[in-house]
């Protein structure tokens, strides 16, 4: 027996917060109007506080900064797995050339 989990687009997201803040009404009160799980508005609300209109990016995307890190590593493996290939190269380059004895 499996569950689905429901995803909400950022628009929905942003109008339930909208309607929780400006209606005068309890959240968990809003969140049994619009069918939400238990705390999920909550959680919404707590988020759309701390990061504003960056809150909700949407299904895919990342907050910029989240973007800016994932670029960041990304570029840092890279110049690791360069670094690594140089090394290798300089020790080849740098091994003194095996000489053959005369027979």
């Amino acid at each position: 027996m499996s569950t689905t989990r429901r995803t909400y687009s950022s628009e929905f997201k942003s109008e339930a917060v909208e309607l929780a803040m400006r209606s005068g009404r309890s959240i968990a009160e809003v969140e049994r109007e619009l069918g939400l799980s238990e705390g999920l508005l909550k959680q919404w609300v707590r988020k759309a506080k701390q990061d504003g209109e960056a809150a909700f990016p949407g299904h895919g995307r990342l907050k910029a900064t989240d973007e800016e890190m994932r670029r960041l590593r990304r570029e840092n493996e890279i110049l690791r797995q360069e670094r690594d290939i140089l090394k290798k190269a300089i020790g080849i380059f740098t091994q003194e050339p095996k000489r053959s004895t005369p027979s």
